[in-house]
């Protein structure tokens, strides 16, 4: 019974260290990986309210949210391990190459991401607004994380990737609350302009023209037929595009009745007879 409790004592003295290191290597990293998972929620919901405050599109600041939790929290298992004596190197060697092979494979993927959450953050456009972007024109029906979708005037459906399109030039036609209506007509040259320009302004008396800037008709340009007015208003975004077609037809119809001709293009063609 003595020789027991001897190798007791002596097995006790021998491995108490390490259970007292181990449990309080462990302790620490339970009481790391507590704290540390409460702060990685309390940061990720105080960043998503404020995303929200922010007015950023729901669908951006949730992924976001979601993926900085899943990151923040697989470094800190991994630093949790680490703390316990686990070789983490290996581990952390077979999440970099994932990465990159995940990253090759999905090249073109991640440009739409990138691109996507360009334009949510920065709002170069909104759903609802008319823009014109790498050859296509149309209104904002969704942004989405990879792509855009645009339904065009004739009513089809574009679907453009957020990548090319967030690298591109963006016209953006709903932005400002104001555009100007350019209406360009040719008259003849042997027409009276001051007379020309008074018809074309009668045009410009139209209620949904704005006041200021005031309408005005210029010259633009001496051609080879016709001297080139154009009539210039300044009308609300909403009116825009009736404005422009309606202006248009009046000017044909107005010159017309004051006896002001607008030409139709003419070529001169020199005949050479070559001598037989």
């Amino acid at each position: 019974m003595e020789l027991n409790v001897d190798y007791l004592i002596d097995l006790s003295e021998s491995w108490l260290p390490l259970v007292l290191q181990y449990a309080g290597q462990l302790g620490l990293a339970l009481i790391t990986l507590a704290l540390g998972w409460w702060l990685i929620n309390l940061v990720t919901t105080r960043v998503s309210r404020l995303l929200q405050r922010r007015q950023v599109d729901p669908m951006l600041h949730s992924f976001i949210g979601s993926l900085a939790s899943v990151i923040f929290k697989v470094l800190l298992l991994v630093s949790v391990a680490s703390m316990v004596g686990v070789e983490t190197t290996s581990f952390i060697a077979a999440i970099g190459a994932a990465g990159l092979a995940i990253g090759l494979a999905l090249q073109g993927s991640l440009a739409n991401f990138a691109g996507g959450v360009l334009i949510l953050v920065f709002r170069p456009f909104r759903v609802g607004e008319f823009i014109e972007a790498q050859g296509n024109s149309g209104t904002v029906d969704s942004i989405q994380i990879f792509h855009t979708i645009l339904r065009t005037l004739d009513n089809k459906t574009v679907i453009m990737p957020n990548g090319s399109l967030s690298n591109g030039s963006i016209i953006n036609y709903s932005r400002q609350s104001q555009r100007r209506v350019e209406t360009a007509v040719g008259i003849d040259y042997g027409s009276d302009i001051k007379k020309a320009r008074q018809v074309l302004l009668a045009i410009a008396s139209d209620p949904r023209v704005l006041s200021e800037p005031a309408p005005v008709v210029v010259v633009t340009g001496l051609g080879d037929n016709a001297v080139n007015l154009a009539l210039r208003s300044w009308v609300a975004t909403a009116d825009f595009g009736a404005v422009n077609a309606e202006f248009l037809e009046l000017a044909k119809e107005r010159l017309g009745e004051a006896g002001i001709g607008i030409p139709f293009p003419q070529r001169v063609v020199h005949l050479v007879q070559q001598p037989g």
